[in-house]
């Protein structure tokens, strides 16, 4: 990426996508939340360009601080486009809080049984694709384990999500917010404006993972490349090499949810 197209993708000069450009619920929310939140981050943003301008995407970084969503959320908003997360489902219920979540479009996930899952994964990607949104998805679906924060195994629901829908699935990097809130942690506020680095990479080819709805084994195989993508993003950010092989909680007796104890 050349220096000049960095600098337009820090400062936030890419062309807005149609969802961020007309008026929204977004709107509001940015002018008073991207600020509080540029207070905590200084982003430095690579390859904002590979985010899709318009459309659905999936959207895949890695997990290693509490506070690392809002970095990401900034960074999406910064590259042109609207952060939407993935939420569990029950959240949707909760007076005001679903409310929120509604109107800013953020994205339902079932834990429940597998049948559930996969209907609502569906359903999802359809909506996705129909409205031209994009959504950002934790594959990991837990802070990492990982005892260098490296990227651990993932979960296969970016897979799926984009595989059923045909949607671009982008992987992402960041590193830095655990200096502000280090993971299971105390917040840090100060000094302000701690720099946290942000790399979006080029669409992960699904296809050539061999990934079928209906097979678990090749999903599994396609979120083993999705990671390496991810753990080699962030390999670039951190200036040192990713681990060969993800790191697996049940190799070391540790949930793969939920907060890990000490």
């Amino acid at each position: 990426m050349s220096s000049d197209s960095a600098v337009a993708a820090s400062s936030g000069r890419l062309r807005a996508s149609k969802e961020k450009s007309r008026p929204s619920v977004f709107w509001p929310l940015a002018t008073v939340i991207a600020p509080l939140i540029a207070l905590l981050f200084k982003l430095e943003i690579e390859g904002a360009e590979k985010l899709p301008r318009e459309g659905a995407y999936v959207l895949a970084p890695n997990h290693y601080s509490e506070a690392d969503p809002l970095a990401v959320a900034l960074a999406v908003w910064k590259a042109g486009r609207a952060p939407r997360f993935m939420a569990k489902e029950s959240l949707f219920h909760v007076p005001v809080l679903g409310w929120i979540l509604r109107i800013t479009g953020m994205v339902p996930v079932a834990r429940s049984s597998s049948a559930a899952s996969a209907r609502l994964t569906l359903e999802t990607s359809e909506t996705l694709v129909k409205l031209g949104r994009g959504v950002i998805v934790y594959p990991e679906g837990s802070l990492t384990r990982d005892p260098g924060m490296w990227p651990m195994r993932g979960k296969t629901g970016a897979v799926r999500l984009a595989l059923a829908g045909d949607i671009p699935l982008i992987p992402m990097a960041q590193w830095g917010c655990q200096v502000v809130l280090p993971r299971y942690g105390k917040l840090k506020l100060w000094p302000l404006r701690r720099p946290v680095k942000v790399v979006f990479g080029d669409p992960v080819d699904i296809g050539r993972s061999g990934a079928d709805e209906g097979q678990p084994a090749s999903l599994v195989n396609a979120t083993d490349m999705l990671m390496a993508e991810v753990a080699e993003l962030l390999s670039h950010l951190r200036g040192e090499p990713a681990p060969a092989e993800r790191w697996n909680p049940a190799d070391h007796g540790q949930r793969e949810t939920g907060r890990l104890e000490p």
